[in-house]
């Protein structure tokens, strides 16, 4: 029987209605009142660490929750971690980077209904949880609507329906069918047996996600370098670029990257990777200096900047960073260029 150990955070999952609207309100033992019949399978253990409606999960919970499950690494097989939909794909990722060389699963889940509902999902999300757990897959994932996906592949894509997450640019690792869960391990990253699990948990807070629209205006720039931001994921147009006509972003861009902030550029588009190199407006945007995001999820990208800015202020190593592929959050190599 394996030992799991089940981190609540707060979320829809534990919510109930409130003066104001729904909020979390159930420990980690009420939730488990409603799925009895899991610790007829599973020795669980439960442990409360937050109570947070996921909007309100920031840099400072991420740390909680890595810490959480590095110092109870050697006690359990693996671990649920109860959460919120509406930043669940930036935890997921976040503690992809965070927990290095994982070699066991850390698997992330929620519900788009509170568990006490006639017709939640909770309980087939937690079930699916559970089951990844018993696949061994190592490393961080989120398991919802009977799919298992690499946390740092995860986001959510509907706001109401039960498939709330989807894998982005990359394939499921596992799914549940009527003959019962079916694990690609051919898409599963083997942790490095020689080398010990390692957290690395130190983040800058002072990144910042900008999406482009046209007619942004270049001022944007200055005023985040006020704002002493210390990394900026810009979402470009298409395949990769940005306006230079009329309201020209290139010189801010390009003072901003030379004064040592760390600019990450990928797409707006949800689906297949980013590729300066194509267009002139592209190439442009490489040549002032920025980082390229290729086919990383928003989340991902922004989670990785910080990852990276608090393991270095040296624009040179968080480029060597993002050249490097921690958890599966990018393929290196783009499409036509193998």
């Amino acid at each position: 029987m394996k030992k799991i150990l089940l981190l609540a955070t707060g979320g829809t999952i534990a919510a109930k209605t409130g003066e104001k609207g729904l909020q979390p309100a159930l420990a980690s033992e009420e939730m488990l009142k409603y799925m009895s019949n899991l610790r007829q399978y599973y020795d669980i253990d439960t442990r409360d660490i937050l109570n947070l409606d996921s909007s309100n999960i920031q840099a400072e919970e991420w740390q909680t929750m890595a810490r959480a499950v590095f110092d109870a690494m050697d006690e359990y097989d693996g671990f649920v971690i109860t959460h919120g939909t509406d930043t669940m794909a930036y935890s997921a990722s976040m503690l992809s980077y965070m927990l290095r060389n994982l070699k066991k699963p850390v698997v992330f889940t929620g519900s788009q209904m509170p568990i006490d509902n006639l017709l939640t999902d909770a309980r087939n999300n937690l079930y699916t949880a559970f089951a990844a757990i018993d696949c061994a897959i190592p490393g961080v994932f989120l398991a919802f609507n009977y799919k298992i996906i690499n946390g740092c592949r995860a986001v959510k894509v509907r706001t109401l329906g039960f498939e709330a997450f989807e894998s982005v640019n990359a394939p499921y690792l596992g799914e549940i069918y009527a003959d019962g869960m079916r694990c690609y391990k051919d898409h599963i990253r083997k942790p490095d047996d020689t080398s010990p699990t390692v957290l690395m948990d130190n983040v800058c807070k002072d990144v910042f996600l900008l999406k482009l629209i046209p007619g942004t205006k270049p001022e944007i720039f200055d005023m985040l370098c006020n704002m002493h931001y210390k990394g900026i994921v810009l979402e470009t147009f298409g395949i990769g670029g940005l306006h230079y006509v009329r309201r020209n972003l290139l010189p801010k861009l390009k003072r901003l990257i030379d004064m040592g902030i760390s600019v990450v550029a990928c797409s707006q588009c949800l689906y297949e990777t980013s590729d300066f190199s194509i267009y002139e407006v592209g190439n442009r945007l490489l040549e002032c200096g920025v980082i390229p995001g290729r086919d990383m999820t928003s989340e991902a990208s922004v989670t990785k900047l910080m990852w990276a800015l608090g393991q270095t202020d040296d624009p040179d190593e968080v480029r060597n960073i993002f050249n490097t592929n921690y958890a599966g959050e990018v393929e290196l190599e783009l499409p036509g260029k193998r």
